[in-house]
């Protein structure tokens, strides 16, 4: 990446960390919108005078340095104690964004998560016409009279596979429109046929080109009861935001029930679009076949990957924690299953959520002393009931603390059991066993290491959780990944007393 389109990202993280839009920053810079996104994106040559002015205006000194080239120092083998509290969900957060564009009023998303797949969706919202800006703490969004899709930035839709959940919300407004084809963590095949599959049920047709979806949408109401092809989130949710737009009952079989899906349901409830569950995958939408125009302040759920992290972390690293805020429907059993391998875990108190429907509780995770054992079954993960399929890697570095073998069955991806094995790289004894399969053999002498993140969140992850627990200096390189998913995650863990030192490549 050269020199512009280095200094263009920073000026971009700033301006978007100060709650500015590319309209506000452009006028303070006595310069148009279009000279902002240019040299956010590295198309305008900037002189040392332009970036001095930048950096009075942003009220930060620009440095030139390549957000995927931040890595963390990882001092390891020390004690957590202490308490940390779960914030807002990143993929709920995501969710809410795109249901955000159902609402012609303004939508305020209370306490949103700040990681940098919300960025890129940002960014892209941005380019089709959304005004969006922080409020301190919290995610403003008003979408426009008319979407401007031709505009649509192609760069950050490839970054994030969340870009799909644009076709809902705008099937019922658009009858042509594309999508460049999304990125997001490199975990093997991962096909639309969930989403295409449901939505042609609904007159919404995806034809997929080399580099784009082509949608040709002639939005109506489904004449039968749409079961979906997978359980998966994003297409249900994506199934739910169309038919929001569609006069009457839509009856969604095998739906997703996971935290975000649910919680999007709650936000449509006060647009006044009724989404009730019938049976834990049976979901009934009550469209209204208009736009609705509401100010609405939301907060997003509590996040359970991040308690996961944090429980995970815990016993790992052999430390007493206690997790508040922790969403207990979506834990209760990936906490059985810990407390079977003899790791004593209580919950301290009990209470609802902000939007008060999630139970929420504060989890004190005791120490173990090293008396874990591996479990005698496998352990798998599947669509919510059930180990959530997020939370399946935070137990390879559980079992590797374990005395025993533990079978670990990741299906749901081709390559992401492959990235378990880089834990061998610290000390761990993780057995390849097929692309879904490793045996993880413990306990483990963890040590230190210099590694590099691979391209997906949760096994980049459990490489700093290992290195929590692995006495001496150890380097994770390129946390952008990471920081896809995580707020701050070295601040976390150092308030519970890690010393990790973040280190930008200048």
């Amino acid at each position: 990446m050269n020199t512009n389109k280095k200094i263009g990202r920073l000026i971009q993280q700033v301006r978007q960390q100060r709650g500015l839009t590319q309209a506000q920053l452009a006028k303070m810079m006595s310069t148009s919108q279009s000279a902002i996104n240019r040299i956010e994106h590295g198309k305008q040559n900037l002189s040392l005078e332009t970036v001095k002015r930048f950096s009075q205006v942003l009220q930060q000194a620009l440095v030139n340095f390549n957000e995927k080239n931040i890595s963390l120092r990882i001092n390891g083998g020390r004690k957590l104690a202490g308490e940390a509290t779960v914030d807002s969900a990143k993929n709920t957060t995501l969710a809410l964004m795109f249901a955000a564009l159902l609402n012609g009023g303004r939508t305020t998303l209370k306490g949103a998560s700040r990681v940098e797949e919300i960025f890129r969706i940002i960014e892209v919202f941005e380019s089709i016409g959304v005004n969006v800006r922080w409020v301190g703490d919290d995610l403003e969004i008003k979408r426009p009279a008319r979407f401007d899709i031709g505009n649509i930035d192609d760069e950050a839709c490839m970054k994030t596979r969340s870009a799909m959940m644009l076709i809902g919300p705008l099937a019922g407004e658009i009858r042509k429109f594309t999508i460049p084809f999304s990125g997001g963590c490199r975990l093997g095949k991962r096909s639309i046929n969930a989403h295409a599959y449901a939505l042609e049920e609904m007159g919404v047709n995806i034809n997929t080109t080399d580099d784009f979806y082509q949608i040709n949408s002639r939005l109506r109401k489904a004449t039968r009861p749409i079961t979906m092809y997978e359980s998966g989130d994003t297409a249900t949710i994506n199934v739910i935001l169309a038919a929001a737009r569609v006069e009457g009952p839509t009856l969604l079989r095998m739906a997703s029930s996971n935290y975000q899906v649910q919680d999007v349901c709650v936000f449509l409830k006060q647009l006044g679009i009724n989404a009730k569950w019938l049976d834990s995958s049976i979901l009934m939408i009550e469209g209204r076949g208009k736009l609705v125009k509401k100010d609405i302040d939301y907060w997003p759920a509590e996040d359970p990957v991040k308690a996961m992290t944090l429980i995970a972390a815990a016993i790992t690293t052999d430390s007493e924690i206690t997790v508040k805020r922790a969403p207990l429907d979506f834990l209760e059993l990936e906490l059985l299953k810990i407390n079977k391998m003899g790791c004593k875990t209580e919950i301290l108190k009990e209470y609802k959520g902000r939007n008060r429907q999630l139970r929420l509780g504060d989890v004190l995770i005791r120490r173990h002393g090293g008396n874990l054992t591996a479990l005698e079954d496998k352990i798998s993960c599947r669509p919510y009931p059930g180990i959530n399929i997020d939370h399946l890697p935070y137990f390879v570095p559980i079992a590797a603390t374990a005395s025993g073998t533990t079978l670990i069955h990741d299906w749901v991806y081709e390559n992401r059991a492959i990235y378990y094995t880089e834990l061998n790289r610290i000390g761990a004894d993780v057995q390849l066993a097929d692309p879904h399969r490793v045996y993880v053999h413990g306990p483990t002498k963890w040590h230190a290491a210099d590694l590099s993140c691979p391209p997906a969140i949760r096994p980049a992850t459990v490489n700093l959780i290992g290195m929590l627990a692995a006495p001496g200096m150890s380097t994770l390189r390129n946390i952008y990944t990471i920081n896809r998913g995580y707020e701050n995650i070295a601040k976390t863990f150092n308030d519970l007393g890690a010393d990790i030192e973040i280190i930008k490549d200048i």
